[in-house]
């Protein structure tokens, strides 16, 4: 049977840290839980307007998380600079508009190739594995190869929402076109967004599909579960 890594995105927990802008909770701790309990990594989004994580929790997670750190983050030249001073294990480009409530959709590489081509070069040269964020669709799975980035992580926010066996067969059937291509034009194929307790394992069944990275519904089971054992029991989905 295949490994698929799990990344918990800790982004959540600065959220509620940033209600009352005291000190607690501690994303840092919250990490070192998270791996306790057998997470592959950790994933943070550093947004432009640091509504969450902000400069310090990327400059301690990175001295202290002991698995992977994978830094979400816009083609802003700002972020840039930030993430090639820390140098993350990994950077995931992904859209950001300051009006969302969470990433509405993927990239649109096709679209600014030149200017991805350019962060993706730039963070490689850096020594950062680069992903970009995108929808399955062939035309951007294509463009991220163009771009020269490592891997894709495949947007899994429309299947999530799918209703009816219909519409969620067609969206896993999608994704799983979309993986396969990826892997054959020589990229690494995640996914994420949205995934919860319920529509992960059919996700995990993908051949293709190394790294899922999930983060709302595992910090949402925590409030009741406590972390530790939310990500256990995450993790005993993704391992079948």
């Amino acid at each position: 049977m295949k490994a698929v890594r799990l990344g918990v995105n800790i982004d959540h927990v600065a959220t509620l840290r940033q209600a009352r802008g005291g000190a607690e909770p501690e994303p840092v701790v919250a990490a070192g839980l998270v791996e306790l309990a057998g997470a592959d990594g950790i994933t943070i989004h550093l947004r432009e307007d640091r509504r969450h994580i902000i400069d310090r929790d990327v400059r301690l997670l990175r001295e202290t998380v002991q698995t992977s750190l994978n830094l979400e983050m816009a083609c802003s030249e700002e972020i840039i600079a930030i993430a090639l001073d820390v140098k993350p294990d990994q950077v995931s480009l992904v859209p950001e508009k300051r009006e969302e409530l969470t990433t509405e959709g993927g990239l649109d590489v096709a679209g600014s190739l030149e200017r991805t081509t350019d962060v993706v070069a730039r963070l490689k040269d850096g020594g950062i594995h680069v992903s970009l964020f995108v929808d399955a669709d062939p035309e951007q799975v294509r463009a991220s190869a163009q771009s020269g980035a490592q891997a894709i992580e495949l947007h899994t926010g429309p299947y999530a929402n799918a209703r009816g066996e219909r519409a969620v067969r067609e969206h896993l059937c999608q994704l799983a076109d979309a993986a396969a291509l990826a892997v054959g034009e020589g990229m690494r194929a995640y996914a994420g967004h949205g995934l919860n307790y319920v529509n992960t394992r059919p996700v995990v069944d993908i051949p293709e599909i190394e790294e899922l990275n999930i983060g709302h519904s595992i910090i949402a089971r925590a409030v009741f579960v406590g972390l530790e054992r939310a990500v256990r029991e995450m993790k005993a989905i993704i391992d079948g």
